[in-house]
């Protein structure tokens, strides 16, 4: 069987100043890369409100799955990365009410920072397209 690898790409200008894509998907796999919640004008969304900035991020990473070819029913693993984990519920209430039916493998992790300082929190998602 041959792969064939494709990149999705989004707005954001990091990533061709980076070097990176916000999903690939090679063959039936589909790598989602840490997405922070930037709004459509390149702001932050939801500053100081966690549940707000997951919502963003997961509504970013799910239109990246679809570009790729990949539904939310696919999904097999997801990062939460929270700069306060203490602060982790609000966070699962955004990626519960995305991923209740489906309910992939999770895993939640404090981080000292991210690019912007106002990012509370960055998501990671990967699919199997079956």
């Amino acid at each position: 069987m041959e792969s064939i690898r494709r990149t999705v790409g989004s707005a954001s200008p990091l990533e061709p100043r980076i070097g990176f894509s916000r999903a690939v998907r090679a063959g039936n796999h589909v790598a989602v890369a840490g997405t922070a919640p930037i709004g459509d004008d390149g702001s932050t969304v939801g500053p100081g409100d966690v549940y707000a900035q997951t919502v963003r991020c997961l509504d970013i990473a799910v239109r990246a799955l679809e570009a790729a070819g990949a539904a939310v029913s696919d999904v097999t693993r997801t990062r939460l990365m929270l700069t306060d984990v203490t602060r982790w519920e609000e966070a699962a209430r955004a990626h519960g009410e995305r991923f209740a039916s489906v309910r992939p493998a999770l895993t939640v992790v404090e981080v000292s920072r991210f690019i912007d300082p106002d990012w509370l929190v960055e998501v990671e998602v990967d699919a199997v397209i079956v």
